[in-house]
């Protein structure tokens, strides 16, 4: 079993991060943007987005998260094989922590709606899919 690179890891895992964010980008900000001023409402929330500093540790959260997701493509590849169905796997395994798991706590305790929770999976299984195969596609063995 060879080992880990480390550095195309990085490289793809911040790429993956470029497509994760762009993703949560379009879905928070314009298909949930109304649904998500609503769920803020009900907790006696602001617009987090007017906060410059949860938007730095946002989008900085989401490019370690897209190096996560490429490790764990580099981690699975040698039992699953190298290309962009392992890719696309580890992207699904992230999606169910991520999405199906932490989301429907959020939902089931109200933080988020069942709209938001329920437009979201879809989105998020298909924004995690590409940007593993994004992230997937640098990476090499050394």
């Amino acid at each position: 079993m060879t080992k880990i690179n480390v550095g195309r890891v990085l490289l793809g895992g911040l790429l993956a991060g470029v497509v994760l964010n762009i993703g949560e980008a379009l879905l928070n900000a314009v298909v949930l943007a109304e649904t998500m001023k609503q769920d803020f409402a009900k907790l006696g929330l602001g617009d987090p987005s007017a906060n410059s500093t949860f938007l730095v540790r946002v989008v900085g959260m989401t490019f370690v998260l897209g190096i996560a997701l490429v490790y764990l493509y580099a981690a699975i590849r040698p039992r699953f094989g190298a290309g962009w169905k392992t890719a696309a796997c580890a992207g699904v395994i992230a999606w169910f922590f991520v999405y199906l798991y932490a989301g429907y706590i959020y939902q089931a305790v109200g933080i988020n709606s069942a709209k938001s929770y329920l437009l979201g999976l879809p989105w998020g299984m298909a924004e995690f899919a590409l940007a593993a195969i994004v992230g997937a596609w640098l990476y090499k063995e050394e």
